[in-house]
């Protein structure tokens, strides 16, 4: 298996929120673009949330409109070894650097975890002081919610000061 290396972050100094997911898929590698697969939920429940058309939009819009929200968006893993998309396949697995998160991003509060793979980093950023929540993946690996179960558990996070249920 190749190695893959994932994408820098999208984020500057204004961030409050940051959304870490796990890895790109094969689709988002290819694409260039973080979510870049046409089923993966990710950019139409941003959409519903911020009241704006992200999912139509080109990236590099949609990700300007994540920085004027103050939301950042990154992955726990940096690199990986994978044969198709699956995080159940993920090996050799380099987790991102976070250690210079507080000086990149210094408003950071809250970290928004986009399912349960990425949502194993959970506890070390609470014990950094972050408040956490981990959501359900928009991934189309995810078939076993709905689109509006998923939306429902994203709106209830979008009150970013709140705790996750």
């Amino acid at each position: 298996m190749t190695r893959l290396t994932g994408f820098p972050p999208v984020i500057d100094g204004d961030a409050r929120v940051l959304i870490l997911g796990s890895f790109p898929s094969a689709a988002s590698l290819a694409a260039g673009h973080y979510y870049a697969h046409p089923r993966n939920q990710f950019w139409p429940i941003l959409s519903a949330l911020l009241g704006e058309p992200l999912a139509v939009l080109p990236f590099e819009a949609r990700y300007a409109r994540l920085r004027a929200r103050r939301l950042a968006l990154w992955d726990v893993l940096g690199a990986c070894r994978r044969a198709g998309s699956l995080d159940a396949d993920i090996r050799s697995a380099e987790h991102n650097d976070f250690t210079g998160l507080r000086t990149l991003a210094p408003h950071i509060a809250r970290v928004l975890f986009n399912g349960q793979a990425a949502g194993r980093f959970a506890p070390a950023f609470a014990s950094a002081g972050y408040a956490v929540c981990v959501l359900p993946s928009t991934s189309p690996a995810n078939a076993r919610l709905r689109f509006a179960d998923k939306l429902a558990a994203w709106r209830a996070a979008a009150a970013w000061e709140e705790e996750c249920a």
